[in-house]
């Protein structure tokens, strides 16, 4: 297994993320990870647009994600963010039906780029937000993966993440909200100064 490094989204790492969305067609089509902050579903939005609030919400500090590089390179990601800050989340009715307490923070998307996948870019990915997430005070972390366990399920299509690879991480299982869609959850403390 490979040794990564991560790093925050922001100003500074910005031009790597905007490298590796435009090496993969923008991310399923131009999203730019757009849709779970409640954007991106106007008829006139298009990926120029996106990739435009996209920068303009990292360069405000209100778009969070843990960055993943191979050398130089930026081989992938982890969003997150507050609820206020992701509102959306695939299965949001099965989900909002069980009058959940909101968490602090939310595990929204994972990318990983063509030619990196399956080699432990996500679960690198996933303890970067952990970490970031502690920097940032801690809290309630919930997470929406597959659970791929006796099916055939294709790493570019996991977009939420595995289950496996947030169990590893020490997540637990809350409640099933699909087929195969899990609510996770883990608290953290704030890291020591």
């Amino acid at each position: 297994m490979k040794k990564y490094q991560t790093r925050a989204l922001d100003s500074r790492t910005w031009p790597d993320f905007e490298r590796l969305v435009e090496a993969n067609n923008g991310v399923w089509g131009g999203c730019w990870c757009m849709w779970y902050h409640g954007k991106g579903e106007k008829a006139e939005d298009t990926p120029a647009s996106r990739r435009k609030a996209k920068e303009c919400l990292v360069r405000e500090g209100r778009a969070h994600a843990a960055l993943v590089y191979d050398g130089a390179d930026c081989v992938g990601w982890c969003q997150f963010g507050s609820p206020q800050e992701l509102p959306r989340i695939h299965n949001q009715r099965a989900y909002l039906a069980t009058d959940p307490a909101l968490p602090d923070w939310r595990i929204t998307c994972f990318f990983c780029g063509k030619g990196h996948r399956g080699h432990g870019v996500a679960s690198a990915a996933l303890r970067g937000a952990v970490e970031q997430i502690k920097e940032l005070g801690g809290g309630h972390i919930e997470g929406y993966p597959e659970n791929t366990a006796g099916r055939q399920a294709s790493p570019a299509f996991l977009f939420n993440g595995a289950l496996t690879t947030f169990e590893r991480a020490g997540f637990k299982r809350s409640r099933q909200i699909g087929k195969h869609k899990w609510v996770v959850a883990r608290t953290v403390r704030k890291a020591r100064s």
